[in-house]
């Protein structure tokens, strides 16, 4: 402050908040003198705005400005706003009435911006000036007194008071100064003639001319006038105006003509011919803008011409006669020049950051965008916008706009920003200006994994390699960065009462799934998973597949005789009667196979026989039948070696070798353990329900036969006596018709007192064939219908 009791001025400041849309900016406002020291105070400008001096570190307080940047800074330690350079106002601002600098200053978190204005107030700080210093006039002895010559007026690049205030000048009895006030309101300096001259007394005069501003401390500037007492040309040139006033536009070309000044001098021969030119003043201002012709007096545009510069321009015109001596007339010329759109707005962006997240709000502030247009009324209006179908808006106030946000951005659908502004201004023709600023837009973890399938079937050999890779499971994640960072895991489950964990495990980075047991297609024919993908993201984000691990079928067993099963290594045993014809079913291998598909496929074939000629095997049933009748030569006893063979590659097999004793009585017993499954855990479940189905309608089919026979048998029973030996055939296929209760399933035989259980498929017919002697036993036997009977019979 001490800087400042040097000067008759205050420092002040004001502060006007304004509120637009949310984002509060303000505007201060300080007058300080030019040439302040630097570092002289100019305002406590944190406290000023209501804010704390450690809210101006915290909040990366800016200070930036064209101009005022150059000439001011803050400081973060105290908030005071001072001098960075010493100001000069004529060089910034030149005789302006208002010199102003401005500036913006920007705090973050929350945002704030505040406009400032720096006024510098004029000081008297440059004296009067005369040109060179001299100048010289020639007045002519015949001059009456009250003659008034113009003299060079002084210049002061000051304003106001401070300007030149008044001229004086040496003391003679022969001249005094007098002062007049043009409409631009400069002071003329006008040199007075008080009494006639006389050249022979005195043909010169040396007079000290003295202008004084009107500043605190006053300051002077001198000028020596030499006047030169010439002979008699008592008329001056005269203009037809005192003061002329023409506008001419600021485009136009060089050579334009601007007007044609005209004076009129009463004299007559050289004292009447007139030279034009601008007083030396005026001409050092417009020797590059305008000429002026020294004869014809027409005034053109000789450089061009700037409105945004200059707007107006008061120039003095003198005309010269050639008398001698000579004399002068003086005339004023106001040109005003005419504003045309010559200057497109010109865009500045003020960008904090060129990065938003794309989960910003609508709204959200971006950067500040000013528009400047020199020009003045409607050319100088502006009007800015953006392109459509962007998600961006401009808030306007005057000629600053504010980018914010108009709606919710997604970076997976669009990345970055390529943001052309465009500006234009009102005028006839409107000029317009772009500028390109580019956004980007960063990832915030707003998409989780996405599988590329929501279900996946992944087909395993059994019999696999402990710790093999079976599938890689893939999910892609839009984002970026550590948002799309996939890690892989499977979800906690159990296999068989078994933590998942102890089947599988997955590569945490590239989601290979491996199979770290062997599986047994038999024991585990399938089973599920559910792999978890989850990003890298802040809060994670997950999504998860389902994983159906099939087992496939490997031939890896092979068949199991079922029946007849083979006791302590020896062959079963199996009883044929003597009277069975062709095709008789004499027994029927079962085997099993725990494989499935075509591994389970079985076959069966006879590799070995007693008499090759008498049984064969059906390739698909194991249906033992005879080729023949038996014959009395045939051997009693047969052994048959069957091989029961899977479909698989390469096929397994398994052989099963068995006696086949032909019975000369039907009724001769069979050891009841050769027919007997002694190992009935190779029977599967659906076996053993089908022995049991098939033993229970053979038993019920046989009971029911009975007592039909036996009902019809008592009430023959007085018939049949006489007669011969008949036999009376009961043919299945009409037992089929009558019952029609039973299941339509493959029926069992049973051999009564045998334990003997045989599966008889649908196709084959059986009769129930009875003598007279039946009648007399309770046993019941059966032969196929038509089958001659044999001799023991």
């Amino acid at each position: 402050m001490a800087n400042l009791r040097r000067f008759p001025f205050n420092v002040f400041a004001f502060m006007l908040l304004i509120c637009e849309q949310g984002l509060i900016s303000g505007q201060v406002r300080y007058s300080i003198p030019e040439e302040m020291e630097q570092g002289a105070f100019v305002g406590n400008f944190a406290q000023d705005l209501g804010l704390s001096v450690r809210q101006l570190s915290a909040r990366k307080f800016r200070l930036s400005s064209d101009d005022g940047g150059r000439y001011m800074k803050v400081s973060l330690d105290n908030g005071i706003l001072s001098i960075r350079e010493r100001i000069d106002r004529e060089r910034i601002c030149r005789q302006a009435e208002m010199c102003t600098l401005s500036f913006k200053t920007t705090l973050e978190n929350p945002l704030k911006v505040y406009r400032g204005e720096l006024e510098i107030l004029d000081v008297n700080d440059n004296s009067p000036t005369f040109g060179d210093g001299s100048i010289a006039l020639q007045i002519s002895e015949a001059s009456t007194p009250g003659v008034r010559f113009r003299l060079e007026r002084a210049e002061d690049p000051d304003i106001g008071i401070n300007t030149v205030a008044a001229y004086t000048i040496s003391f003679t009895e022969y001249f005094s100064i007098k002062t007049r006030r043009t409409e631009s309101d400069v002071l003329i300096p006008e040199l007075l003639l008080d009494k006639f001259l006389d050249r022979e007394q005195q043909s010169s005069f040396q007079l000290l001319l003295t202008a004084t501003d009107g500043g605190t401390p006053q300051r002077t500037g001198t000028a020596q006038i030499i006047v030169t007492v010439l002979d008699f040309n008592d008329n001056a040139p005269v203009f037809d105006n005192d003061i002329y006033r023409v506008s001419v536009s600021e485009d136009a070309p060089h050579g334009t003509l601007v007007m044609k000044v005209k004076a009129n001098d009463l004299d007559e021969g050289p004292n009447a011919e007139i030279t034009y030119s601008f007083s030396d003043v005026d001409l050092r201002k417009a020797r590059n803008v305008f000429s002026l012709h020294r004869d014809s007096g027409e005034v053109r545009v000789d450089r061009p011409l700037d409105f945004e510069e200059t707007n107006s321009y008061s120039l003095d015109v003198q005309a010269v006669d050639h008398g001698s001596p000579a004399m002068t007339g003086h005339s004023n010329v106001l040109i005003k020049v005419i504003d045309v759109n010559d200057n497109a707005p010109e865009i500045k962006v003020t960008s904090t950051s060129n990065k938003i997240p794309e989960n910003a709000p609508p709204g959200t502030f971006i950067t500040f965008i000013d528009v400047i247009d020199r020009d003045s009324e409607e050319n100088g209006q502006v009007r800015c916008e953006l392109p459509k179908n962007v998600p961006f808006r401009l808030q306007s106030a005057s000629k600053h706009y504010t980018l914010v946000t108009s709606e919710t951005l997604d970076r997976e659908v669009i990345s970055q920003f390529k943001l052309l502004i465009s500006a234009w201004d009102l005028g006839s023709p409107s000029l317009s200006s772009n500028k390109t600023i580019h956004i980007a837009i960063t990832d915030v973890n707003d998409n989780a994994p996405r599988f590329s399938e929501s279900s996946y079937n992944v087909y395993v050999m059994e019999n696999n390699a402990p710790g093999a890779s079976i599938f890689a499971v893939t999910a892609l994640d839009p984002d970026q960065e550590q948002n799309s960072y996939i890690s892989y895991s499977i979800l906690d489950n159990y296999i068989q009462n078994l933590p998942v964990s102890t089947y599988l495990t997955i590569n945490s980075m590239n989601g290979t799934i491996y199979l770290l047991r062997g599986v047994d297609y038999e024991e585990l024919k399938q089973f599920q998973i559910l792999v978890q993908a989850r990003d890298a993201g802040l809060p994670p984000l997950s999504s998860s597949a389902t994983v159906n691990v099939i087992i496939l079928d490997q031939n890896d067993n092979a068949p199991v005789i079922v029946s007849p099963s083979e006791q302590s290594g020896s062959a079963a045993e199996e009883g044929l009667p003597l009277s069975a014809g062709e095709g008789y079913l004499a027994t029927k291998i079962m085997a099993t196979d725990a494989d499935s598909g075509q591994n389970a496929r079985i076959f069966y074939q006879m590799v070995k026989s007693t008499d090759p000629t008498l049984f064969t095997v059906t390739k698909n049933s194991g249906e033992i039948r005879t080729a023949r009748r038996i014959l009395q030569t045939d051997t009693p006893v047969h052994t048959l070696v069957i091989l029961v063979k899977d479909n698989g590659q390469p096929s397994l097999s398994s052989t099963v070798t068995m006696n086949i004793r032909v019975l000369e009585n039907s009724t001769e017993g069979i050891t009841e353990s050769s027919t007997l499954v002694k190992n009935p855990g190779y029977f599967s479940d659906p076996n053993v329900y089908l022995v049991i189905i098939f033993s229970c309608t053979s038993v019920a089919f046989l009971l029911i036969i009975v007592l039909l026979i036996g009902i019809k048998c008592k009430q023959d029973r007085s018939i049949i006596q006489g007669y011969n030996t008949p036999s009376y055939c009961y043919n299945r296929g009409d037992a089929q018709d009558t019952y029609k209760g039973r299941p339509a399933l493959e029926e069992t035989l049973r051999y009564p007192g045998t334990g003997r259980v045989v599966r008889v498929q649908e196709p084959h017919q059986y009769s129930v064939c009875l003598s007279p002697e039946s009648a007399k036993s309770d046993f019941i036997f059966l032969q196929p219908c038509g089958a001659p009977l044999s001799q023991a019979e």
